[in-house]
């Protein structure tokens, strides 16, 4: 089932959001305003989460406040990766969350977390052992980063790309599982920590290993995942039958829909971090995607809403 929408992913890192067009933000609080307000219409129960930030930083989220984005959301995201890009250490995972709790009463979800084994398999065993000890308890929903590698054909999502050096490489070795499907260290440890830590895994358009994906995720005792559908994407022949083919061999899965990706020839700049053309567009997609996906009905989520509110009521 879905459980959550969230808007956007690392709205403040300029592999996903071009600071260039929309240096304050202001295009992307218009955005995600009106992508919140259209969720709610279709689903007043379903809740909405902030697209996870990289870096933590909560002038960011004071920011969104500033905004007014924060009414149209239920939850905020972080995203973190200390032993690999962040210039902070992996101890410190507690008092980044706190950071973000000292600017908003709202939930504080770790939508993206991870060690890559770039250096060493044990590197990334250990990390995820670490990790788990860290966040469990400390976030409503941790997703783990991720169940695959990235394969060597695919371009990892960033502006930078090899001038980046070995931190580009780190892309590409962050999964429990290598690109051939066979896992490594890491894998035979995270049934330990499931079902507290999901998975966040982001399927390409077609992607070939959707089926073993979910086989994986079982195994692994996976409950919650966090995934995407691409509103450039949405654009391409038979988009729908591959979007209703993920959806229906996730549905096992709580999931958390990430709706995210500007279509080249609707942004402001031919590029999927643009800011949009015309942002009613975006909130349009994320109607039809949840209308279609997550349609109304009595859930759990509800309590969930109900609870954001008296905690804001409170802080009032």
């Amino acid at each position: 089932m879905i459980e959550a929408a969230m808007i956007w992913n690392e709205p403040n890192n300029k592999s996903h959001w071009d600071p260039e067009i929309d240096p304050n933000w202001d295009l992307f609080g218009e955005m995600a305003i009106g992508a919140g307000k259209a969720i709610e219409r279709v689903n007043p129960s379903l809740p909405r989460v902030l697209g996870g930030i990289s870096p933590i930083d909560p002038a960011f989220i004071a920011n969104m406040m500033g905004k007014g984005v924060l009414d149209h959301v239920d939850a905020v995201a972080v995203h973190g990766f200390p032993l690999d890009w962040n210039l902070w250490r992996i101890d410190e995972w507690p008092a980044k969350i706190q950071e973000i709790k000292a600017v908003t009463e709202l939930p504080v979800w770790v939508s993206e977390v991870g060690v890559s084994s770039f250096g060493a398999e044990e590197v990334q065993a250990w990390g995820l052992d670490r990790t788990a000890q860290l966040l469990i308890g400390q976030a409503p929903r941790i997703h783990w980063y991720s169940l695959y590698d990235l394969p060597r054909a695919w371009p990892a999502t960033t502006r930078h790309k090899e001038a980046e050096g070995s931190s580009y490489y780190r892309h590409f070795a962050m999964g429990l599982l290598r690109e051939d499907g066979s896992p490594k260290m890491a894998a035979e440890r995270f049934p330990r920590h499931a079902p507290a830590l999901g998975i966040c895994q982001w399927f390409h358009f077609e992607d070939h290993r959707l089926y073993e994906a979910v086989a994986w995720m079982r195994r692994l005792g996976v409950r919650s995942l966090r995934t995407g559908l691409s509103w450039a994407d949405s654009f391409r022949p038979n988009a729908l039958d591959w979007f209703d083919r993920q959806m229906d061999a996730l549905s096992e899965f709580d999931v958390t829909i990430t709706y995210c990706f500007t279509p080249e020839h609707r942004g402001i700049a031919s590029h999927h971090t643009s800011a949009p053309q015309v942002p009613e567009e975006f909130a349009e997609f994320c109607a039809a995607m949840t209308e279609r996906y997550a349609p109304p009905r009595i859930t759990a989520n509800q309590s969930f809403r109900s609870a954001v509110a008296e905690q804001r009521e409170a802080a009032q």
